[in-house]
């Protein structure tokens, strides 16, 4: 095993390339272990140099709403009136502690996708 940190796009291809010659490794041997911190590298170097942007809170309930098949109508009970519901889903209104709450509680929508 001859690890180095992942330095460029060269060294983090090359890791790709040994991560699937490994993959399917057993746990507690050398390959496995060369497997695991080889993949921490990649994690930290992807981190570095391809970051993830927040996701949007709208996104995240329009996505929801089309994998579940709902309509505005269903969001009423968690966001309000239907215009206040039209608001958010237009973005002209910012999503309230209590609104976060309900969705999550309500339609199991993570904290992390609720708040920008």
């Amino acid at each position: 095993m001859n690890l180095k940190p992942i330095k460029n796009k060269n060294h983090y291809n090359q890791a790709l390339e040994r991560i699937n010659e490994l993959w399917g490794a057993n746990h507690n041997t050398e390959k496995g272990d060369e497997l695991d911190v080889l993949m921490l590298l990649v994690e930290k170097y992807e981190e570095e140099h391809y970051p993830v942007p927040p996701s949007d809170p709208v996104e995240a309930i329009n996505f929801l709403m089309e994998q579940k098949g709902l309509t505005r109508k269903d969001l009423e009970p968690y966001l309000g009136t239907r215009a206040r519901v039209s608001e958010v889903l237009n973005k002209k209104r910012n999503l309230t502690l209590p609104m976060i709450k309900k969705l999550h509680e309500g339609l199991n929508i993570p904290y992390n996708c609720l708040i920008a």
